[in-house]
């Protein structure tokens, strides 16, 4: 799930931090020095960045070695092993900050994530991630999402089409919106797949009106969103529509009440509260595995 892209980032990333050179370690480390280096679990979690990680240091020196102890989409208690280094210590040094970066934000995120997927054991929902995410950092964070047992939405705006309140308005309402998207996906090179349609809804009347609408422009609705409902009017849509379309929860939803979302039987609720503040999990990088 390492694509050129991340590997790009990570490129400029390191750029960002070694600049000229790590003066710190070129000063104090003498350059033959081969060492060890262990990342540590410092809290408990769910651990996700280990290619990440070890992509990091690759670039730096392929000649270190790399040895994982624990997988991606492990739960880890303080003080557990995660990864071994063998090589230049200079090296170790120069991509300890950066390799924890990446591992401490994407393990806060597959934590959080997990969490959820936790919380709505027991019934049929699903959590889907958002666009909600760090500029830049929107692959490794969704890629977190499902280390975590998260659903990812769509990556950005180009791989589905999804019809928010702004988009219906300003098309002239759910039925012109509609026969412009029917159009648009009609135009499409036979090459490229059917784009997946979303609708966003405010009400049960644009429900309906979507759903009349998708039939009317013979195009299939994919999922329809249901913003801002509440758990109550969530069960009723279910109740109505659910043996029809797919259906999302989205807007106000938290870890405190997203059990009351699952039990309404819907199929997805989105959740930008596990990628848009997520704490980090705390990890180290030591000489010793004895911290």
């Amino acid at each position: 799930m390492l694509n050129d892209d991340m590997k790009s980032f990570i490129t400029y990333s390191l750029k960002e931090d070694l600049g000229s050179g790590d003066v710190t370690s070129e000063s104090s480390v003498p350059e033959d020095l081969v060492e060890k280096g262990y990342i540590l679990a410092k809290e408990a979690g769910v651990i996700a960045g280990i290619e990440v990680a070890k992509e990091v240091f690759y670039q730096i020196d392929s000649n270190l070695t790399f040895k994982t102890f624990i997988k991606d989409g492990t739960r880890v208690k303080p003080g557990d092993v995660v990864i071994a280094l063998h090589g230049s210590a200079r090296s170790i040094l120069s991509g300890e900050r950066l390799a924890l970066n990446f591992m401490q934000r994407m393990s806060g995120i597959a934590t959080r994530t997990a969490e959820i997927v936790q919380i709505l054991d027991g019934t049929n929902t699903q959590v889907l991630d958002t666009r909600k995410t760090t500029p830049g950092l929107r692959g490794f964070e969704k890629w977190a999402v499902s280390i975590g047992g998260g659903v990812n939405h769509r990556m950005g705006l180009y791989d589905m089409i999804l019809l928010k309140d702004n988009h219906v308005d300003y098309a002239g309402g759910m039925t012109e919106a509609l026969k412009k998207v029917a159009t648009y996906q009609n135009k499409r090179p036979d090459a490229l797949p059917v784009l997946p349609l979303v609708i966003e809804t405010r009400s049960f009347q644009e429900i309906e009106d979507a759903i009349a609408a998708s039939q009317k422009a013979e195009i299939v609705i994919e999922r329809i969103l249901l913003d801002n409902f509440g758990p109550e009017k969530v069960a009723e849509a279910v109740e109505s529509y659910g043996h029809l379309v797919t259906l999302e929860a989205s807007g106000g939803i938290t870890p405190e009440n997203v059990n009351g979302y699952g039990k309404t039987g819907v199929d997805f609720v989105s959740m930008g509260y596990m990628t848009h503040s997520v704490k980090s999990l705390d990890l180290s990088l030591k000489s010793t595995p004895n911290v």
